[in-house]
């Protein structure tokens, strides 16, 4: 058995720290991806074919990495991803993620399939927090939805639109949590196989309650269990949306639109087109398609091809400031984390996404000292050696 780790010091430690706490199925469900997980493992890989250059006997006293996303104000350019069933990673682990990103002066993006609603999230504070919303078949709980967010404060939509069929992840089928049976049932009981997990259990699992979808538990007959769910979700997936939807979507939405989820420098300019101000460029964490691009592979064309008509952010791989540092060079405004801080709450909790954050913001920091940059605007092409022109 490895050792314990006294001060997590990286995602991975983080990642072995939600490993010894949660039940299998559930850490799988976070470190899982599609098929394969090609992409999963090419999402961080690539991050180390971008080459720093290191630069000396520059005045970097006084380092500043604050900035703006979509119009928020950051401490450092970075927002928490939207993650599915947070709550279930920690108690009310949506609340944890979001006094967390408070602190470390970060925009939070609330999932639609939080455990916590949208509601209990805004009690937090009075920083608003991203929302992330799916086509529905239903467009009335769309904008149903959408006019609560609004009612909460919520001024930035974040739009994902790479979830036309749901990716085949193989290792929610080994666990049983995928397909037409599920292993666990209702999200209100402790299942046999937490057993293993007792810390996780009587936390999470006694103490978490309510165990429901926040969000569209109003929409859904029996929403804390994971058939009707399911069903819910297989009903209401709309396959059939275009960017004729998108529009629709701008027309009723007042606030920011992000489009999350674009590979394609195509795609890129026609969510421009239709009214984005803002790209994630995005794999879904390699839990869809397997074999495609990595994030960062994609974003020097997506860059090229939205030509400053829209704000870019990377979701997919950024694991420390220095991968962080190599995506503002190659033209993001910033990134967006999933996984890393997932396992952060679910091995530490709110202290445990604090860590994260704080230690992500000083490698950022550090990293750019040894670039020879002073301050987040001087970030660009010039703090890169090299990267692959096949990206291009």
């Amino acid at each position: 058995m490895a050792a314990p780790i006294i001060v997590p010091a990286s995602v991975e430690d983080w990642r072995e720290k939600a490993r010894r706490r949660l039940p299998r199925f559930f850490f799988d469900f976070i470190d899982g991806a599609a098929n394969d997980e090609q992409t999963l493992h090419r999402n961080v890989a690539d991050f180390a074919e971008v080459i720093l250059r290191q630069r000396v006997l520059r005045d970097v006293s006084q380092i500043t990495t604050a900035t703006s996303l979509f119009g928020t104000s950051a401490t450092f350019p970075l927002a928490l991803a939207p993650v599915g069933m947070t709550g279930l990673f920690a108690r009310r682990g949506e609340v944890l993620a979001k006094r967390a990103a408070d602190e470390a002066g970060v925009p939070y993006t609330l999932s639609t399939m939080s455990i916590c609603s949208m509601e209990e999230v805004a009690r937090v504070s009075s920083v608003p927090f991203w929302f992330q919303l799916y086509m529905l078949r239903d467009r009335g709980i769309v904008r149903e939805m959408l006019q609560r967010a609004w009612g909460l404060g919520v001024r930035t939509l974040v739009f994902t639109v790479d979830l036309a069929v749901t990716g085949k992840r193989r290792r929610d089928i080994r666990n049983g949590i995928a397909g037409g049976t599920s292993r666990w049932g209702r999200i209100r009981a402790v299942p046999l196989a937490t057993l293993a997990a007792p810390v996780w259990a009587c936390d999470v699992g006694l103490r978490g309650r309510p165990l429901t979808f926040g969000n569209i538990e109003a929409y859904v007959p029996g929403a804390a269990d994971q058939a009707g769910i399911r069903a819910w979700g297989a009903q209401q997936m709309d396959s059939s949306v275009t960017w004729a939807d998108i529009e629709w979507l701008r027309s009723i939405w007042g606030g920011t639109l992000v489009i999350k989820g674009v590979l394609d420098a195509g795609d890129a300019r026609m969510a421009v087109d239709v009214g984005a101000q803002g790209i994630v460029v995005s794999n879904h964490g390699g839990r869809q398609l397997d074999g495609v691009a990595s994030s960062i592979s994609a974003l020097p064309r997506t860059v090229e091809a939205v030509a400053g008509r829209a704000e870019i952010l990377i979701d997919g791989g950024v694991r420390g400031g220095a991968d962080l540092l190599r995506a503002l060079a190659l033209g993001a405004s910033g990134a967006m984390i999933g996984r890393p801080y997932a396992f952060a709450v679910a091995g530490g909790g709110e202290a445990g996404v604090r860590s994260l954050l704080a230690a992500m913001h000083a490698e950022l920091s550090a990293a750019m000292a040894l670039c020879g940059v002073a301050g987040r605007a001087s970030i660009d092409a010039a703090c890169i050696e090299e990267f692959p022109r096949k990206w291009r």
